[in-house]
């Protein structure tokens, strides 16, 4: 896996490149930057089949270079068919892929280049990191002390450079999955294939090495496909996300595009927390009926009288004022519980037949006095409900 020479790290690093703090400005970045035609990566009506069970349904994307991309999905939505795909470990049914203009639908993983990290890490118990980062680092690309040179300068990378003659048994999981980082980018892959590889660490190490990578694969330029069904782990690296359900492609976008507009009930309600209600169209100026209540929405506008919709409003959407303070149009609302975040507290609501979540700051849950079975008052701002036609 891989092709030798092929990328110069050194290179990469002195390319110039988004390297903005934070994800989000990264990704803004992008999505502002003209796409070009000749995408990295291309995945054309791609369809994968295991006997009468069809995983995968003539999916479609591409991928541009130094791009930082995840399929997001629940359990079984078809995300790691799709990697194994690119990688030649499934190759697909139907369809086809190509890498660089090149054709490698049916190529053997050995002649594709990329690097891959898996859940497992993978690492040869038996060898040191030194041993397991070089185990590719042959041939006649790879003379010994070069390939000594590309251990040392990929352990100094991802900050392990006094781990060399450690065993994997002797490395924490953080470290592990470092070095299967650093193995996986030995030998100058143009792709990095990343299967959730934090899943198995605990939550604070998760975060601190998902940063970590981040950091990594902007200062090399290495383009990125990562799998993971931690949505909160998609939307703090990635640069697009590919949305993915029932081995289909629900939508394709930037985290703020996805989390802000999401094109179908299930990116709406997988994407975040929300609060889903069904509600009926009242009339051409955008009511909507739910659970007794009439309740303005913008994106109701166009959809016709009489039209069965679901709804989804994000919780810090939603505005909660004392019931002796209720503006226009608010709901009479009961507090049936919370959570303290510690920079925001989720209140969960009774509105009638609705059920709601809003997101306050402690100090205004205080000055409401908003306690399991206290009343407040209620405002979904039209604005922000999402609205989608029941065959959406």
């Amino acid at each position: 896996m891989g092709r030798p020479l092929r990328r110069q790290v050194r290179a990469a690093q002195l390319t110039p490149r988004v390297t903005a703090a934070t994800p989000g400005i990264a990704a803004a970045a992008l999505a502002a930057a003209p796409r070009r035609e000749d995408a990295y990566l291309r995945v054309e009506e791609v369809g994968k089949q295991f006997g009468t069970f069809v995983a995968l349904h003539r999916v479609s994307l591409s991928v541009q270079a130094g791009e930082f991309v995840t399929f997001l999905g629940p359990s079984g939505c078809g995300k790691t068919t799709l990697l194994r795909g690119i990688a030649g470990l499934d190759p697909p049914t139907t369809g086809r892929i190509l890498q660089e203009g090149r054709d490698i639908t049916h190529l053997p993983p050995s002649e594709r280049d990329f690097g891959i990290v898996f859940q497992s890490y993978a690492l040869f118990p038996n060898l040191t990191v030194n041993a397991n980062v070089g185990y590719g680092l042959r041939g006649a690309a790879w003379p010994r002390a070069r390939a000594r040179e590309r251990v040392a300068e990929l352990l100094g990378v991802v900050g392990l450079s006094d781990q060399g003659e450690k065993y994997p048994s002797q490395l924490s999981g953080g470290q592990q999955q470092r070095v299967a980082l650093a193995r996986a980018l030995a030998n100058e892959p143009g792709l990095l294939l990343l299967d959730e590889p934090l899943s198995a660490l605990d939550a604070i190490v998760r975060q601190h090495l998902r940063q970590e990578i981040r950091s990594l694969q902007q200062r090399l330029g290495v383009t990125t496909i990562m799998v993971t069904h931690d949505q909160e782990e998609a939307m703090g690296v990635s640069d697009r996300i590919v949305v993915m359900s029932r081995g289909r492609i629900e939508q394709i976008g930037t985290p703020a595009e996805i989390y802000a507009r999401p094109a179908s009930p299930f990116v709406a309600g997988f994407i975040g927390h929300s609060s889903h209600f069904e509600a009926v169209v009242d009339s051409p100026a955008g009511m909507l009926v739910a659970g007794g209540a009439r309740l303005p929405a913008e994106a109701a506008r166009p959809l016709l009288d009489g039209a069965r919709v679901a709804c989804f409003i994000r919780p810090e959407h939603l505005r909660l004022a004392p019931p002796d303070a209720a503006p226009p149009g608010a709901l009479k609302a009961r507090v049936t519980g919370g959570e303290f975040l510690g920079p925001s507290c989720r209140v969960s609501l009774e509105a009638g037949a609705l059920r709601l979540l809003a997101a306050v700051v402690p100090a205004e849950l205080a000055a409401l006095g908003a306690l399991p079975g206290a009343e407040v008052a209620a405002t979904l701002p039209p604005e922000h409900l999402m609205v989608f036609a029941e065959d959406a």
